[in-house]
């Protein structure tokens, strides 16, 4: 409908032009909006407002021209009203909203797709949590941020591919290791200081106890270093294992899992680094190699190989991007802790450097998770193994729950999560109170059917009866639902659609509170029993690319 009237407004000026009433020639950025007010109309567009300038005329002036041109849209507009300064305002006809009912029934499952991403191929990398511990519920703010985004974009047209980056090299490694290996040294009776930095959770002495058991006491034999090694390794497989699960039962599954210990293994970031030096990007000094960063927007040059001839983590990211862009990817889209906040610039610089846009990169920032039990704060510490797990999490409420109360609202904002509210099956948790919608109306279909209306297909004829308020106010949000998935994918924002589920089920609530669907007027129950229906299909899709079911029973 907004469409169609911008066409409609763009049409009026081009003929108010072609008669001399408007001195210039339209522009075709055409602005249509739903005022925040329904007194304002349906919508209402500015175009009078933002083309006074140009056409050297009164805005209002403007709004009367185009008012005069505009006529009823083929019947879909009752009237148009001048406000404000020059805002034109438009009353649609109810049988105009029909349309967007009709459509929802045709398109069912793919309601609101779209091929705005015209293929475009698109890595998004998200959680690629160190392999040093179990994933802990900000690990699963980001999944589900990466996972959801993954989804809608691929829904509006988008090529998309998940990775997880698995940190499988460097000094955490080491230390996952060597905690692993004096948790199995105590273990045997030997007396062990074990130092802070080590990893402190009762997983290490679980990790120890395994390690024991398939490398047998003859690992005690072995050099510390191999020994550590080999703890290190056994650790590692064993967590990420683990991370797997964890990931799976939470409905994110990956296209590949990248090790970054294999582009070590296969020399990439050497050439990568070789490259870099012949092209005069990277230099020498104090004995270290600096990338020249500040070439390309970041606030100083970085090292890549410190003095000793060991290579910094920037060095194998700045290895593995390239080997994202040499994969034929258009756009990477990397999903981060807001603690990685001041590494954004130098690893843009770094995309920059290696010869993409920096358009062609994008970072996802998440913030922290404040994990509640009934409002009281939940201590968590990874390192002390102070932590709920987000296995524990998904014990205690279900996947679906943190799913969705992860994305209630923007990434960029910390979120509150309370363990007692995600339990409650009432409409103060916002997940239940959206299922619930899809159910109810799951069990009015089933109770239509034993009483014999079978039919809830579309029927423009049956449509007429929806006249109420209310209504058309539901078919009006629905007809929003393209554009909220569409901006979602654009702007990388799946909390849009979660606001989205929300706002239509309070529609829907206060829509049963006052009509019966079923009722004792046969066409009109039908009738109902198409909006209704129709509600039930947005929400499942809005649901599904949320990775939320949809359940017909609660």
């Amino acid at each position: 409908m907004k469409a169609k009237l911008s066409a409609l407004v763009l049409a009026a000026a081009e003929k108010a032009h072609t008669e001399g009433q408007l001195p210039a020639t339209p522009s075709a950025d055409i602005l249509v909006e739903e005022p925040k007010s329904e007194s304002h109309g349906d919508y209402a567009t500015n175009f009078a407002l933002v083309s006074a300038k140009q056409q050297k005329m009164a805005p209002r002036k403007i709004a009367e021209i185009l008012q005069s041109h505009i006529g009823d849209g083929g019947g879909a507009i009752r009237k148009t009203e001048i406000a404000g300064p020059g805002f034109l305002n438009f009353f649609l006809q109810t049988a105009a909203w029909y349309p967007t009912l009709a459509r929802i029934h045709a398109e069912d499952h793919a309601y609101g797709a779209s091929g705005v991403g015209k293929g475009e191929r698109v890595q998004i990398e998200f959680v690629s949590s160190n392999p040093t511990g179990p994933l802990h519920v900000g690990h699963g703010r980001g999944a589900a941020v990466g996972d959801a985004t993954a989804n809608i974009m691929a829904f509006c047209g988008f090529d998309v591919q998940r990775e997880y980056y698995i940190n499988d090299s460097g000094r955490q490694i080491h230390t996952l290791g060597r905690s692993v290996y004096l948790r199995l040294l105590a273990s045997t009776g030997k007396s062990v200081d074990f130092p802070e930095e080590c990893y402190q959770g009762e997983y290490i002495r679980d990790l120890a106890a395994q390690v024991l058991a398939q490398e047998g006491e003859h690992l005690l034999d072995q050099p510390e270093a191999d020994a550590i090694l080999t703890c290190a390794r056994f650790a590692a497989r064993a967590i990420i294992a683990g991370i797997r699960r964890d990931l799976e039962r939470f409905g994110v599954h990956f296209d590949c899992w990248f090790s970054e210990q294999g582009l070590y293994d296969e020399g990439k970031v050497d050439r990568s680094l070789a490259d870099l030096e012949r092209q005069g990007k990277i230099y020498r000094r104090d004995g270290a190699k600096w990338f020249r960063t500040s070439d390309y927007g970041d606030e100083k040059d970085r090292v890549v190989v410190r003095s000793n001839g060991q290579t910094t983590y920037f060095a194998s990211d700045i290895a593995y991007h390239q080997d994202k862009y040499a994969r034929g990817f258009q756009r990477v889209i990397d999903v981060w802790g807001a603690d990685h906040h001041g590494y954004i610039p130098r690893m843009t610089a770094a995309v920059e450097a290696c010869g993409q846009r920096r358009d062609q990169f994008q970072v996802i920032l998440v913030q922290l998770v404040n994990l509640l039990r009934g409002g009281e704060p939940v201590a968590m510490s990874t390192r002390a193994g102070e932590f709920e797990t987000l296995t524990d999490v998904i014990d205690e409420v279900g996947s679906d729950a943190a799913r969705f109360i992860f994305l209630t609202r923007h990434y960029e904002s910390p979120l509150d999560f309370d363990l007692e509210l995600a339990k409650q099956k009432t409409n103060d948790n916002p997940v239940y109170y959206v299922q619930y919608v899809h159910a109810r109306i799951a069990s009015m279909v089933r109770r239509a059917a034993d009483n014999g209306f079978t039919r809830v297909g579309w029927d423009a004829a049956l449509a007429t009866h929806l006249v109420a308020p209310e209504e058309i106010r539901l078919i009006k949000l629905m007809g929003r639902y393209p554009e909220v998935v569409e901006k979602s994918a654009l702007s990388m924002e799946p909390h849009r659609i979660t606001f989205f589920l929300m706002e239509l089920a309070a529609a829907f609530h206060a829509y049963y509170n006052r009509h019966r669907v079923l009722g004792d007027d046969p066409d009109l129950s039908r009738a109902r029993l198409l909006l209704v229906t129709a509600i039930q299909m947005v929400i499942r899709n809005g649901l599904t690319l949320l990775g939320v079911s949809a359940p017909d029973r609660m």
